[in-house]
């Protein structure tokens, strides 16, 4: 887990960060998927809006206008 880490440190195109939050945000958003298709564990009403704000997040980094 920490070479994951360590590996993403490295990366030189300007971008990266930004591409990094919108898997981290889809991740989140697909392990509640997950749970609750394949563990039967239902979300509630607090797992999709912690869920939303983070895809929200991510939205706004990934196409908010750039000078």
């Amino acid at each position: 887990m920490a070479l994951y880490g360590v590996i993403a440190t490295l990366q030189t195109f300007p971008s990266f960060g930004r591409v990094y939050a919108a898997y981290g945000g889809v991740f989140i958003l697909v392990s509640i998927l997950w749970g609750w298709g394949i563990d039967q564990k239902t979300p509630d009403r607090y797992d999709w809006i912690g869920a939303s704000i983070c895809l929200i997040g991510v939205s706004v980094m990934l196409w908010a206008p750039r000078n």
